[in-house]
């Protein structure tokens, strides 16, 4: 049987959910991520607001420029997270396997639950119907024989959009004259290559297959059987415990030039990484640090540990790479693990039944927050549970850099 796929994209989904729970909002521009005179970009932003210009990832002050209007809030994740896990409760009841690539978006497999064409329409009118009778949100659906058309078809009719493509030659028939920027994954940078090439449209492509793979390699060829609407892959169930790396990342509304101040915010982060290790049972066998300086030049550094089997260990190490960096005003700082696994590599010894190694990181992690707690004022035992929190995490460093 081929394969049937609906791909379900919630519209404008952190403005939605705020215009839902505040209907004082609707029908205004509405921008969610920075507020105007902070550091940061758009998260998204409701269609009035777009009617301006205004888009995801844009600079907060490009869009404050564009829309001085608007009306600008922080998101709040905690809340698009609960909102999410009911999309997926509503998603797992029609599909064999879902594929999140977002909180608001995912691939189901409908091959086996629908059968037939006519079946997916059925079910992808009644996730449309169930969205937004149970949730008070509309969503936009495309249902396709692969994963490339059906989020190409979710796109045709936003918002609130519905539109399927049934096999490879409506695919072409659908994309063949448009820009080669319609074909998903091409990004702005490998358009240039291609306009640069001569290559405008996806009929170009098609029409010059062994030049788009010797311009591009490897994502050439995919490039090339896309315009051809071959796409064979299989929706494949995302499941946080098979990430590749775990990571926490904090933009400073100023440029920071205190080492100490940068050292005390990654054990924040590494907090907010070892919780949500816990949380999927997995353990880093490397570390890695991320610095944007403030001339927005990024650097990384990595290094394989033993074992990271808790906030302390992972503190520990992040300090020992940003210790070996250039010390210039740092813009964003960020804190990682990878190579997961869910077994600890450390080995117990006859000193670890005398002093049990968990017993002394927790202790040091004490220290240290009542370290922090005394340099900068702060109760971090009244609202340790709430520090991993987006909003919470920003305010406490703005506060500790404020009062440092």
């Amino acid at each position: 049987m081929n394969q049937i796929i609906i791909h379900v994209d919630m519209d404008a989904f952190y403005a939605s959910v705020e215009t839902r729970d505040n209907p004082s909002l609707r029908g205004k521009p509405l921008i969610i991520g920075s507020l105007p005179g902070e550091r940061g970009v758009v998260a998204t932003c409701s269609y009035e607001a777009r009617k301006f210009g205004v888009h995801s990832a844009m600079n907060i002050k490009e869009a404050y420029r564009l829309c001085p209007q608007g009306i600008y809030m922080h998101p709040n994740f905690e809340k698009y997270k609960a909102v999410s896990n009911q999309l997926h409760n509503i998603w797992d009841d029609y599909s064999t396997a879902s594929e999140t690539i977002a909180l608001d978006e995912a691939y189901l497999d409908v091959t086996k639950t629908a059968r037939t064409f006519d079946g997916a329409r059925k079910i992808a009118l009644t996730i449309k119907k169930r969205t937004l009778d149970e949730l008070g949100l509309s969503c936009s659906v495309g249902v396709a024989y692969s994963k490339t058309a059906a989020k190409t078809a979710s796109e045709e009719n936003k918002p609130n959009g519905y539109f399927e493509i049934e096999n490879k030659e409506a695919f072409v028939n659908l994309m063949i004259d448009r820009d080669v920027r319609a074909l998903y994954t091409v990004g702005a940078k490998t358009a240039e290559k291609l306009y640069a090439a001569g290559i405008n449209t996806v009929r170009d492509i098609q029409q010059n297959r062994e030049k788009v793979i010797g311009l591009l390699g490897k994502q050439g060829y995919r490039l090339s059987q896309l315009s051809l609407g071959i796409d064979n892959r299989r929706v494949v169930p995302y499941l946080p415990q098979n990430a590749k790396s775990i990571s926490r990342e904090l933009t400073f509304q100023e440029d920071v030039s205190d080492d100490e101040l940068v050292k005390d915010v990654m054990l924040l982060l590494a907090l907010c990484v070892q919780r949500r290790a816990e949380r999927y049972e997995l353990y880093g066998k490397g570390v890695t640090l991320k610095i944007t300086y403030s001339d927005m030049k990024n650097i990384t550094r990595s290094k394989l540990v033993l074992a990271c089997e808790n906030a302390m260990d992972i503190y520990r190490e992040a300090v020992k790479l940003f210790d070996q960096t250039q010390k210039r005003p740092i813009r964003l700082i960020g804190v990682g693990i990878y190579n997961l696994s869910h077994e600890g590599a450390r080995q117990l010894s006859l000193d670890d039944f005398l002093d049990s190694p968990q017993s002394s990181s927790e202790e040091e992690l004490n220290s240290e927050l009542n370290r922090l707690g005394n340099k900068y004022h702060l109760d971090f035992y009244g609202h340790l549970d709430d520090i991993y929190k987006h909003e919470t995490l920003h305010k406490t460093a703005e506060y500790m850099r404020k009062h440092n």
